[in-house]
């Protein structure tokens, strides 16, 4: 391990200054740099580099993006050209390079992402799920972080990493998910809602929707999501409106279908049982398990109305049983 690698390891993670945020932004420009340079003369990476970005890529991640893809086409080119392989080997280092410095300078917020989630958790996500949320949103800091400007990494990445992670609340959080707009004038209203309390000031739906800047009818229904549903509340209208109870299935009605297959398949054992058990077997059976009017009964029981003890009912059980197990070895034998 070199000297500059054990250096490069110990600092992963470790809160930066400064400085070292933004040299560590020039770094990664510089190995881009490397990268782009390195493939400027292979056609399919040139292509790639000079295609018209979109209105979505005419940021600083687009561009990086557009990097990326001029790297991984200008690989691909040196698969069928062999003499393009050093310049496209020398632009992958390079690209690698800028990805670890990228890396290192995002986990250098990890405090942020571990800060913001235990502000965010809660019950639609755990805690371990937003850091993760968190990192991505680090990664997302780092590409597009601009070190000439007059902020720190720490400042800039705190807001892509709480924009993830309350993007993620919003989109796996809920059981039923709310366009983007519909979250972000939830959360003014709720916002509202903690600026009113504070002040101590009464307010209504409407002085609400007037700070948010939305209708009343509208502003009611976003404060109804989430809330807790009464069974007994009606989601009908009309002369006879009903309620969420009266859609929810009786458990303990049978189903329909398993209980036609149920005695489809009673019948049929207990016509198995007369060809292999007397009547005596198949009364102690049919009584014991309930097989013609699913009641179950004790031994005692079936023996009272044999005028048996328990013991010879127990029996008579076993000799049944028995008889049944043979005649299934018979067949299988057969």
């Amino acid at each position: 391990m070199t000297r500059a690698t054990t250096r490069s390891s110990t600092n992963w993670g470790r809160r930066l200054t400064a400085e070292e945020e933004k040299q560590l932004a020039r770094k990664i420009r510089a190995a881009e740099g490397r990268a782009r340079k390195a493939i400027a003369d292979i056609e399919e990476a040139r292509a790639e580099l000079a295609r018209r970005p979109s209105r979505a890529e005419r940021t600083i991640a687009g561009a990086v993006d557009r990097i990326e893809r001029a790297v991984n086409a200008a690989w691909e080119a040196s698969r069928q050209d062999p003499g393009l392989r050093d310049k496209a080997r020398a632009g992958r280092e390079a690209w690698a390079e800028a990805e670890r410095i990228r890396w290192e300078l995002a986990m250098s917020g990890r405090r942020i992402a571990h800060g913001e989630a235990r502000k965010l958790a809660g019950p639609y996500m755990d805690e371990i799920d937003l850091v993760q949320e968190g990192y991505i949103g680090l990664l997302r800091a780092a590409k597009r972080f601009d070190p000439d400007r007059d902020i720190r990494f720490s400042t800039y990445a705190r807001w892509w990493v709480r924009a993830q992670m309350t993007r993620a609340i919003d989109h796996t959080g809920r059981t039923v998910r709310l366009p983007g707009c519909a979250v972000e004038q939830t959360r003014n209203l709720r916002k509202a809602i903690k600026q009113f309390d504070a002040l101590g000031e009464s307010y209504s739906i409407a002085d609400l929707a007037v700070e948010v800047g939305i209708d009343e009818r509208r502003a009611r229904f976003l404060l109804s999501q989430g809330q807790t549903v009464s069974f007994e509340e009606p989601v009908e209208e009309g002369p006879r409106p009903r309620s969420i109870e009266q859609f929810l299935a009786d458990e303990t009605v049978l189903d329909p279908d398993s209980e036609a297959v149920r005695q489809q398949e009673i019948a049929r054992m207990l016509d198995g049982l007369e060809h292999v058990l007397n009547d005596r077997h198949r009364y102690v059976l049919s009584r014991r398990y309930g097989l013609t009017d699913d009641s179950f009964r004790t031994l005692s029981q079936v023996g009272k109305g044999m005028d048996l003890s328990r013991e010879r009912v127990r029996q008579i059980e076993r000799e049944a049983l028995d008889k049944l197990r043979e005649y299934a070895k018979i067949r299988d034998v057969a």
